[in-house]
């Protein structure tokens, strides 16, 4: 777990790193370019289908909020269409092709997949490393699907999705980032016009139209990109396995906050603010606990997570464990959605 000596370490080493290693930037630049021109000039092969294939990505490494979008969409398809999802699965020990069942867990599909399959149980979970691999499979198992949902698959170019959904955070937009090593960008600013919508995510509740219009004019879209924001809504009921309780009962105890996400800080910062005392034990994203860590974990009290640790912290016997479920709001909701579903018509029409 991360302490606050371990932060600043790694905060100073990192910004080092990056220093010393920016004479490689244009490289990686030009590798990264070359290879996106290969398949926009077709001498790469990139497969499209003949359903809707909605892809949410990033540019940047991790963060940016995919699985809440992803959970978004979900919401307002499932009713309309019977709708997949296909991921990666980060973290999982199985390999190859794996839809989820009644018997899956974490380990077999993966924390985040894991999350959607727990919330949602009438669409289909599934995850394959090879997009092109999984999508076959997937239309094959459950040939009923009609919309399928990929979840960080937008620098997967053997895999042409219809529609692309590129998220950005609102402390970290990607025209003022850098490629990697020394910025946190996956591939070039450029690779953003393959995008049909841009979404700045993790914004303030209380921005103004006239920042809104400041961030736009620096996110410069094409003509058929469309730019929305988007926001975190935390609940004010937390969860465990067997029973809830209300947010506010947490001002009469000190409790411990696990998290193993890339970016704890607007929780951190949403619980200070509404004025709770709480512990912060801090991991990696993704981060698999060990035995000790899991007795440390299980020796607290009261243990507050976020949902998709929840999923490999919880268990039947550990019911002091709670996790804050938190809902995505997109501005301007409805003309979102109305693209989104436009898309989707078209294979309909």
């Amino acid at each position: 777990m991360f302490t606050i000596k371990d932060k600043i370490i790694t905060f100073v080493v990192v910004k080092l790193l990056r220093k010393i290693l920016f004479p490689f930037v244009p490289l990686y630049y030009v590798v990264v370019s070359l290879r996106n021109k290969l398949y926009d000039w077709s001498f790469y092969k990139s497969t499209s289908y003949d359903f809707p294939l909605i892809c949410v990505g990033n540019l940047s490494v991790g963060g940016t909020g995919k699985t809440p979008m992803v959970e978004y969409l979900v919401s307002f398809l499932k009713s309309k269409y019977k709708v997949a999802t296909l991921s990666r699965g980060y973290g999982r020990v199985s390999k190859g092709f794996v839809i989820a069942d009644l018997q899956s867990t974490a380990q077999d599909i993966g924390d985040e997949p894991y999350q959607l399959f727990k919330k949602f149980k009438d669409i289909s979970v599934a995850v394959d490393a090879d997009r092109q691999n999984g999508l076959d499979l997937l239309k094959k198992s459950k040939p009923s699907i009609e919309v399928v949902l990929l979840d960080d698959a937008f620098q997967h170019r053997k895999v042409s999705a219809g529609f692309n959904i590129l998220l950005t955070a609102y402390d970290q937009i990607y025209c003022h980032d850098y490629v990697l090593p020394s910025g946190n960008l996956r591939e070039p600013r450029s690779g953003a016009k393959r995008a049909e919508a841009i979404v700045v995510t993790k914004s303030p509740k209380s921005l103004s139209q006239e920042h809104k219009f400041n961030i736009i004019e620096q996110l410069n879209p094409e003509s058929n990109q469309e730019v929305f924001f988007s926001s975190i809504h935390y609940s004010d009921v937390l969860v465990s396995l067997t029973s809830s309780r209300s947010v506010a009962d947490l001002k009469a105890v000190r409790f411990t906050l696990v998290t193993g996400i890339a970016n704890p800080a607007p929780l951190v910062t949403h619980l200070k603010s509404i004025g709770l005392d709480f512990d912060h034990l801090e991991f990696k994203d993704h981060h698999e606990f060990s035995k000790s860590e899991l007795e440390l974990i299980y020796s607290k009290s009261f243990v507050l997570t976020t949902e998709k640790d929840f999923s490999r912290l919880s268990s039947e016997t550990q019911n002091q464990v709670y996790y804050l479920p938190i809902q995505l709001k997109i501005d301007r909701s409805d003309a979102f959605e109305k693209l989104v579903d436009s898309y989707i018509k078209q294979h309909f029409s």
